[in-house]
């Protein structure tokens, strides 16, 4: 044979096996996903039984610039049904447009304390976690939930997330969430990649090493528990600062645990190069947090080792086989997303447009493969450097106040 056929022989090779590592992934995904849901019923019955007094809380919404439906995610805090609960909104500077919606919808429910903390330009890595560090000092109960402006929660989110915290074995809960797109078909896709992909790997690192880490729309803490690892400040210096939060509480002996609640991730409409952007900078710091783990991540993906399993077998004369690797690769994605996407996070978008799902899995491996081409990044108007174990370098500050970097 020759060195070309070599070649395609080879490289048909790499498609049989990443079509079965990546069909391993589906059962793996699958088993997990039940597993999962079953323990959600659980854990719903035991909050719903609850008879001990529910504790005061505190809500930490940072904020920052105007965002679709900012509004009505706010809002949906305010309108919790809990019995005693306070609301601190951060921001950068007392210009930022978000304050004005945020005072507006403040001033619809008088009976939710609130107040509003602007932090000033950031001394830290990681802006946000320097604004939470200025607002945490405020507040006035020992049980704190942080969640980003992007979100949007049920009236009952309080009652279903706080629980579980009065067990002091437990230091943090977190919450899968649910993509809602904003209309555009490049953000259907990522809300597509929300409520699937993401949930997956969730189930499937809770089924094989247990939880270890936090998802940073919406977590529920004790400050007890957040004093311990040494305050916000211990975040201070990456880019994934939910994913740090959560491992140091692991680290420190506390129960990390997702909650059975499912939360909203609203996005904005944004152009193509702006949402790849965003998945790229995700993909960089998974590379650089959890190094190992990224690189096994390229070999559960589905539809890249379908393609190129058609391309090879057809080059080789066996054009039947490449169809079937590529109807395999598709059809696994096509399962994937109804059974994670509809069967567990309940999107019914998932259900719709699952047959969108595998282009979804294409598009993520794309990101991950330019993922290991260089370590800057942008985020918010400024440029960032990926450091050593995820920590972060801002490249356009003069100065920083934080010492760790």
């Amino acid at each position: 044979m020759s060195a070309e056929g070599l070649l395609w022989r080879g490289l048909l090779y790499i498609a049989i096996l990443g079509t079965a590592s990546s069909t391993i992934y589906l059962f793996m995904v699958l088993v997990g996903a039940f597993r999962f849901h079953q323990e959600a019923k659980s854990a719903r019955k035991r909050v719903l039984g609850l008879q001990s007094p529910l504790p005061p809380v505190t809500i930490f919404k940072p904020v920052h610039g105007m965002e679709l439906r900012l509004e009505e995610n706010l809002e949906s805090f305010f309108q919790q049904d809990y019995p005693a609960f306070e609301i601190i909104i951060g921001a950068r500077d007392a210009q930022n447009p978000a304050l004005q919606v945020a005072e507006r919808v403040a001033r619809r429910y008088p009976a939710i304390p609130s107040r509003i903390i602007v932090s000033g330009p950031p001394e830290w890595p990681n802006a946000k976690v320097f604004s939470l560090g200025k607002m945490i000092p405020a507040a006035s109960n020992d049980f704190v939930v942080i969640s980003d402006s992007d979100v949007k929660v049920g009236h009952d989110f309080l009652r279903n997330i706080v629980p579980p915290l009065l067990d002091p074995a437990i230091g943090l809960v977190t919450c899968l969430y649910k993509g809602v797109s904003a209309g555009d078909f490049w953000s259907l896709l990522e809300a597509l990649g929300m409520s699937v992909e993401m949930p997956s790997g969730v189930v499937v690192a809770n089924m094989v090493e247990g939880i270890r880490f936090a998802l940073g729309p919406a977590v529920a803490l004790r400050r007890d528990a957040l004093e311990r690892i040494g305050g916000i400040a211990a975040t201070a210096d990456y880019y994934s600062d939910d994913y740090v939060l959560g491992n140091k509480m692991w680290l420190a002996g506390y129960k990390v645990i997702f909650s059975h609640y499912f939360i909203e991730h609203v996005l904005t409409p944004r152009s193509l190069i702006s949402t790849l952007g965003d998945q790229l900078r995700w993909m960089k710091s998974t590379r650089y947090s959890r190094p190992l783990g990224h690189v096994g991540t390229g070999l559960t993906y589905a539809m890249p080792f379908g393609i190129l399993g058609m391309i090879a077998a057809t080059t080789l004369g066996c054009p039947l086989l490449g169809g079937l690797l590529l109807c395999a690769a598709f059809l696994n994605r096509f399962i994937q997303c109804i059974a994670v996407g509809w069967g567990l996070i309940r999107d019914h978008r998932s259900l719709y447009f699952s047959w969108l799902y595998p282009l979804r899995d294409l598009q993520g491996w794309l990101m991950w493969a330019c993922s290991f081409m260089g370590r800057n990044f942008y985020w918010r108007g400024e440029k960032y450097r990926f450091m050593k174990n995820g920590r972060i370098v801002p490249q356009d500050r003069a100065s920083l106040g934080h010492d760790s970097v």
